[in-house]
């Protein structure tokens, strides 16, 4: 085998390290586009019962956005396995009490149907802010393209273009809120 065939090979079958920033992304949404990266969807020698799948960090779980009045309507449910053992938990309690379990349950939930599904779980890293261990870091060779735009805050514009901003009403310098 030549020396080329042998890096396309090498590189097919290497597991690549991508790194996603979920800061404002609705994990329900992005955890489809994970799922293809966790699984290895998108390489051609992807098989169901194969071992392809890549490593994904997932950064600023802490910041995710989820729709509408999902925080206080969304229930996520837990049973510990004995009689009485069920609990309802809603959005923003499990938030509060672990930043990273709503993007982990989004993406566990998207591998429905995936025989392997908790082996692949394992290659999910996922960090409630931007502090990731530098061994992790060292390996990342990609990243995820977050498919939500994060809004720009007003403090953060330069006042240059703020001035090019129109405005629909100019209030006198006299004016005060009440």
């Amino acid at each position: 085998m030549s020396l080329i065939r042998r890096g396309q090979q090498w590189g097919t079958f290497a597991r690549i390290w991508h790194i996603f920033d979920a800061a404002w992304q609705d994990p329900y949404i992005s955890a489809p586009w994970i799922k293809q990266h966790l699984m290895g969807l998108y390489k051609p020698i992807y098989h169901p019962l194969n071992e392809c799948g890549d490593h994904v960090i997932v950064i600023n779980s802490k910041h995710i956005a989820l729709r509408g009045d999902e925080w206080q309507k969304r229930v996520y449910f837990h049973h510990t396995g004995y009689h009485g053992g069920a609990t309802w938990t809603l959005a923003w309690e499990l938030h509060s009490k672990d930043p990273t379990m709503i993007v982990k349950k989004a993406v566990y939930s998207s591998m429905r149907g995936n025989l392997q599904r908790r082996q692949t779980m394992q290659r999910l890293h996922i960090f409630p802010d931007e502090n990731v261990p530098a061994d992790m870091l060292n390996n990342v060779t990609n990243q995820i393209k977050q498919l939500r735009l994060v809004p720009v805050r007003l403090h953060e514009i330069e006042p240059e273009e703020k001035d090019k901003i129109p405005r629909l009403i100019k209030y006198p310098d006299d004016y005060q809120l009440q």
